[in-house]
């Protein structure tokens, strides 16, 4: 099922998830790095700032994802809205947890913790994005290459 959002068959929204995911996953491994004595005090740096990068870049895949939404019916548009709503309560996890490194320690627990939910929580966000795909072929153009 060709959805709107792509470019010559291939769906854009699949293309840019790929940044938020790898961002805010080496997000939290920077943390853990951190804590784990692993490093000095710029593993936060670096993960306040694959934070925001995450975050932004997760703004803008949902733009496609959205136009994609728009397009569905039936059981596909169902598995959409949880997929939507969970990203949509990742993101808010994810900007609480940025928020909170502004004002704590870098070795405060607490935004590692909120990290740790927003990705289990994006895990079961990516499995329903995945059952749309293979289950359902949404994004998939069917039709033969010219």
């Amino acid at each position: 099922m060709r959805t709107p959002a792509s470019i010559k068959g291939h769906p854009i929204h699949g293309i840019l998830v790929t940044l938020p995911v790898g961002l805010l996953l080496f997000s939290l491994v920077s943390d853990l790095l951190l804590l784990a004595g692993l490093g000095d005090g710029d593993w936060a740096v670096v993960a306040r700032c694959t934070l925001a990068a995450g975050i932004a870049t997760a703004l803008f895949a949902a733009v496609p994802g959205l136009i994609d939404y728009l397009s569905l019916a039936g059981r596909p548009r169902r598995i959409a809205t949880w997929h939507l709503l969970l990203n949509l309560t990742v993101i808010g996890v994810f900007i609480m947890d940025f928020l909170l490194r502004l004002r704590t320690d870098p070795y405060d627990r607490v935004p590692v913790v909120l990290s740790a939910l927003g990705m289990v929580l994006l895990g079961v966000s990516g499995w329903l994005g995945g059952e749309m795909v293979y289950r359902y072929g949404v994004g998939v153009d069917e039709r033969p290459p010219p």
